[in-house]
């Protein structure tokens, strides 16, 4: 179960990322997801080196890391997707 919920928290974390960046993204949804999910797990452990403490509500640092690195991640991927496509 934990697996489902990493591919839908990867994919609300990928999208969010996607906003964030200026321009248009062309990389496939199942990449999004992947990056989305890769980028969750570097936040998480960008925020547990930074010391970012959990609480009973939302944790906004925490998601903020997880797509800011989902985003560089993505930024990064872009440029190499569009130039394998072509």
């Amino acid at each position: 179960m934990s697996f489902l919920w990493a591919i839908i928290a990867g994919l609300i974390i990928g999208l969010l990322a996607k906003l964030v960046l200026p321009g248009r993204q062309p990389i496939p949804l199942w990449l999004t997801i992947l990056l989305g999910v890769i980028g969750g797990l570097l936040g998480n452990g960008l925020a547990s080196a930074l010391d970012v403490s959990d609480t009973n509500g939302v944790d906004w640092i925490r998601h903020a890391l997880q797509i800011g690195a989902a985003a560089v991640l993505i930024a990064l991927v872009t440029p190499a997707w569009g130039r394998r496509r072509a």
